[in-house]
């Protein structure tokens, strides 16, 4: 079931690339695997992925400690400080950066293993108080310039999630103010070269909108059964 979800999404993903004329080797697939085994994770691997997201510290320190593959993990939840220390060894990316205390923190991490940890902003673009990230484009650029004085932490670029709704301009809105915003950036002299955007429900219009990360899961494993977790 896994390798046939992949393949419809694949499919989608590069039907919408050749609508709009956009290059397939632009787009990362993560595949969401919270919650979801580690025979889940090996099946979508032998289907050809290799970037896998988290969303719980503790459950991607495990999940890399039991996993004999060689994946990329992505740490896609919001990260409390002093949870860094479970996730700055596996990640090849932190995609939730939202202060600059989480950033001394991952820098600090980072420097004693030796390690250049490369992340990514959160960006509450959609307004809700219910989602983590900075508020606007002057937090962001406070943060970004604090984040470049840091020798082990590289900042990549922003990520955002829209609303879970079915209005399409709503979504569409959300993902071209972060496109905005990074190419705003860009253009003040800012290097930043990826937008995470875009989950099961609105990975399509987030490809339409310049996303060079989706993060996907249920899309992929399957609806989750959070029963017992």
């Amino acid at each position: 079931m896994i390798a046939d979800n992949i393949n419809i999404v694949s499919e989608k993903i590069a039907e919408r690339c050749d609508n709009i004329g956009r290059k397939l080797s632009e787009i990362t697939v993560v595949a969401v695997s919270k919650t979801n085994p580690l025979s889940a994770i090996r099946e979508a691997f032998s289907a050809g992925l290799t970037n896998f997201g988290e969303n719980k510290a503790q459950e991607l320190r495990d999940k890399n400690s039991e996993l004999e593959l060689n994946v990329n993990w992505h740490f896609i939840g919001h990260l409390q400080t002093n949870k860094v220390k479970y996730v700055i060894e596996p990640s090849t990316l932190i995609h939730s950066v939202d202060s600059t205390k989480l950033a001394d923190e991952i820098n600090t991490r980072a420097e004693l293993i030796g390690k250049v940890q490369n992340i990514l902003l959160e960006v509450n673009t959609s307004g809700e108080v219910s989602k983590f990230g900075l508020q606007n484009e002057a937090e962001v650029i406070e943060i970004t310039d604090y984040i470049n004085t840091l020798k082990n932490v590289n900042l990549k670029g922003l990520m955002t999630m829209a609303p879970y709704t079915a209005d399409v301009n709503e979504i569409r809105k959300c993902f071209v103010g972060l496109r905005n915003l990074k190419d705003k950036l860009v253009k003040i002299g800012y290097n930043l070269s990826d937008l995470s955007m875009g989950m099961t429900n609105d990975y399509e219009i987030a490809i339409e909108e310049g996303s060079t990360i989706l993060r996907i899961g249920s899309a992929i494993f399957g609806e989750r059964n959070y029963k017992g977790k």
